[in-house]
């Protein structure tokens, strides 16, 4: 999910390519609110734009961070893991699904049912491209690789990125998710995440003389430092994550209506309403 100190920008400013897709992102967004007329949540449109500040802040001039490791990893903690949660909790596909027109909607809906999409969106996917990808990039030369390859450098943060949305948006998204597991594989899903990452974390600040392999120039004290930062900030997005799927569970667990004698909700009677209208069995 989240990174340790991954290489050095590339460029000694803020390069403008994902400052302008984040942009997008949020353009894209306000645009297809303004088209919604049945109201849309607030604290949606809060989580979307403060997803977007925090790629922004990630992505943006190398003083809004700390500088040398902890920089690296405060800016990858924040394409991991905050970010793509709060971007989550923005439920970017019912806004479209509200505001598109009948064939982007099918379309999606065609997406949304094919087998391979069923494969990706499932938790245990999630965790083995999160917290997978994230063993595979410290523990071997794609990490110092990327100092020197621009386009590397940036298809490393997309990959973060999209992996750690993956995570969030199948362990507790709002948005529709085709057969979505239950709660007891969710959960599990996110407890193999969190101590995957603990694990890597632990091992880097053990390993700080030879990991990540590679590296020109090895400062094992900062490395430590920034392994330890790497255990606590992931621990905290991970708790944040299990409180969002915690508090959906309890919403659409007290949502359900209380059923009365005969398994009926009240003003039902079997499986039709008082108003002689069928009822939700």
């Amino acid at each position: 999910m989240s990174l340790l100190a991954v290489p050095d920008r590339v460029t000694a400013g803020a390069d403008p390519l994902p400052l302008a897709v984040v942009a997008l992102l949020a353009g894209g967004y306000l645009f297809a609110l303004s088209r919604d007329r049945r109201g849309w949540p607030r604290r949606r449109t809060g989580a979307w734009l403060a997803g977007c500040a925090l790629l922004a802040v990630a992505l943006g001039p190398p003083a809004l961070l700390p500088a040398g490791h902890a920089g690296h990893l405060a800016q990858h903690l924040l394409l991991g893991m905050f970010a793509p949660l709060a971007l989550v909790l923005g439920a970017p596909m019912t806004l479209l699904l509200r505001v598109a027109p009948p064939p982007v909607r099918r379309a999606v809906a065609r997406v949304l049912r094919a087998r391979p999409f069923h494969v990706l969106a499932h938790p245990a996917t999630a965790v083995l491209l999160s917290t997978g990808g994230l063993w595979l990039v410290l523990v071997t030369p794609l990490y110092v690789a990327t100092e020197s390859h621009r386009l590397l450098h940036h298809g490393l943060h997309l990959h973060y990125l999209l992996a750690g949305y993956l995570l969030a948006w199948s362990v507790a998204g709002p948005d529709p998710a085709p057969r979505r597991p239950g709660l007891p594989v969710r959960l599990g899903a996110l407890f193999v995440a969190a101590a995957g990452h603990s694990a890597l974390a632990k091992y880097l600040y053990a390993h700080a003389d030879a990991l990540p392999p590679g590296l020109a120039e090895r400062d094992v004290d900062e490395l430590r430092a920034a392994a330890q930062l790497m255990y606590y900030g992931g621990d905290l997005a991970e708790l944040l994550l299990a409180t969002v799927l915690f508090a959906a569970w309890y919403r659409r667990r007290s949502s359900r209506p209380v059923r009365g004698p005969g398994g009926s909700a009240p003003g039902q009677v079997g499986r039709y309403s008082t108003s002689g209208r069928p009822g939700v069995p």
